[in-house]
Order: structure tokens, then C-alpha cells, then sequence
């Protein structure tokens, strides 16, 4: 299946998965990333990697550590992140004047394919579901994705840590299991 041109030509070590946890859902300039993951392979092993900022001013050297994972050749892949985390990252990416390295990269978004395949089978197509239906990914303990701004910003207060780590952990599932659906979906050897 090919979703976008010269997909077959892709080797699967330029493929990174990724996703972000925002301060919230609105977007536009007062939302923001404060985390991002990453999922990606390596010498045939699935590496994962995830940036959160502690502090407001930790944005600048996050933004500038993603930038440093990618490559001109590198094909970005998400769920839903060609309509959602993608745009946010390239206003935050602007706001701090900084080049964005997303532009002119591929992006395979996995939404839209699983929308094709499983709209009407299933009664939604939101990753929670894409997890159960596909993958037998069952998520204990797990933070809704909702629920992550507040924990990020009672961390910032001076809060207990406790549910920022089940936001690491959420996010880890997420590209985890990005990985996992596009082997899947697409490429049958990962």
C-alpha cells in the first residue's frame, strides 16, 4: 500500500515516528509542546527518545534537539499529527526564530489510511482504538492524553512528578505503537 509518491523506495531506518503532549488542544500561538517523542529504528532495534521541557524557558533547546534528530531524507510519521503536532511545532519553531526542520520533510500521517481501511468496522478510528482492535495493545494506569496539561503544569508548580511520568509513559505507548501500525500497515518487515 502506498500512501505517498515514491513511498516503496523508503528504507525504514528514514522513518521517525513521533507525537507531542501540549499545554492543550486550542492550538495557535499561546499552545505548546512540551513534550515530544520519538520512535525510530536502529541497526534493526526500535529506539525510543522523548524531550520535555522542565522549565517555559526549555522550549528553545528542545525544539533545537528535534531539529538534530532529523535528516534531509527522514519521513516523519504520525496520527494525525499532518493536521495537529506538526502545524504547532512549526508555529513554536517560527515564534523562537528559529528554521523549522519539518518543512520540507515527508510525512506520512497513519490516520488517514486507517480511516480508509477501518471506517465503519470499528467505532472510531482514535489510536486507543487502533491499539485494541489491531495491535492487542492493552495501556494500564494510563493518563488520558486530556489530562496532560495539568500535569505538566502542576509539575511546573512545584507539584508531585507522579503524572507527569504516566504522560512519559502515555507518550511512549503512542509512538511505540506508531511504529507497530506502520509496520502493519505498510511495511511488513519492520
Amino acid at each position: 500500500m502506498s500512501f505517498a509518491k515514491n513511498f516503496d523506495t523508503v528504507e525504514p531506518a528514514q522513518l521517525l515516528c513521533f507525537d507531542t503532549e501540549t499545554t492543550g488542544l486550542a492550538g495557535g500561538t499561546g499552545t505548546r509542546a512540551f513534550m515530544i517523542g520519538c520512535a525510530d529504528r536502529v541497526d534493526g532495534q526500535l529506539r525510543i527518545r522523548q524531550l520535555m521541557t522542565a522549565t517555559m524557558a526549555a522550549e528553545h533547546a528542545m525544539l533545537e534537539t528535534f531539529a538534530r534528530w532529523l535528516e534531509p531524507d527522514t519521513v516523519l510519521v504520525s496520527y494525525n499529527g499532518r493536521s495537529y503536532d506538526a502545524p504547532l511545532l512549526k508555529t513554536r519553531y517560527r515564534l523562537a526564530r528559529m528554521p523549522c526542520p519539518i518543512t520540507p520533510l515527508a510525512h506520512l500521517d497513519l490516520l488517514h489510511p486507517v480511516r480508509r481501511r477501518y471506517r465503519g468496522l470499528w467505532e472510531n478510528c482514535r489510536l486507543a482504538t487502533v491499539e485494541r482492535q489491531l495491535l492487542k495493545v492493552l495501556r494500564e494506569d494510563d493518563l488520558p492524553g486530556s489530562e496532560a496539561p495539568r500535569a505538566w503544569r502542576d509539575y511546573l508548580n512545584g507539584g508531585p512528578a507522579t503524572d507527569l511520568r504516566r504522560v512519559l509513559a502515555h507518550n511512549h505507548t503512542d509512538v511505540r505503537s506508531l511504529m507497530q501500525l506502520l509496520a502493519h500497515l505498510v511495511v511488513p518487515t519492520l
